[in-house]
């Protein structure tokens, strides 16, 4: 019933953008704070971002602060991930995550999370 799809990955070139989208439906949407996480092969999920409820607090991970930009339309029950200047180690299925908290905060952290994306493939490949 709560849902949440992942869209937007594919192919780029190093350098390269993508907008990632996560559209939610069967909860209220402005309840819940998002975040992206990430897990290439063999390789552990580890956050990228987040954003708060209302959409007045985001965070970023180091790796990605000044490329990754989150932002959401809770009109439009969807968040939005645009990525700039895309690198090889940005390979990765992409996951949204929510959680229903209504502060002006979030947590890039995936113990805090309690639904689930089904992710979508970014290749960064020259």
């Amino acid at each position: 019933q709560l849902q949440l799809v992942e869209s937007g990955g594919g192919l780029v070139q190093p350098g390269g953008s993508l907008r990632l989208s996560c559209a939610a439906s069967g909860f209220t949407f402005g309840y819940y704070a998002i975040g992206w996480f990430r897990q290439a092969p063999g390789k552990e999920r580890e956050g990228v971002s987040c954003i708060s409820s209302s959409g007045g607090s985001t965070k970023y991970v180091d790796s990605v602060k000044g490329r990754f930009t989150i932002s959401r339309d809770n009109a439009k029950n969807t968040v939005y991930l645009q990525m700039n200047s895309l690198n090889p180690e940005d390979t990765a299925v992409y996951y949204c995550a929510a959680v229903r908290f209504q502060a002006t905060m979030c947590f890039i952290a995936k113990s805090w999370y309690a639904y689930w994306g089904q992710g979508t493939q970014v290749t960064v490949s020259s």
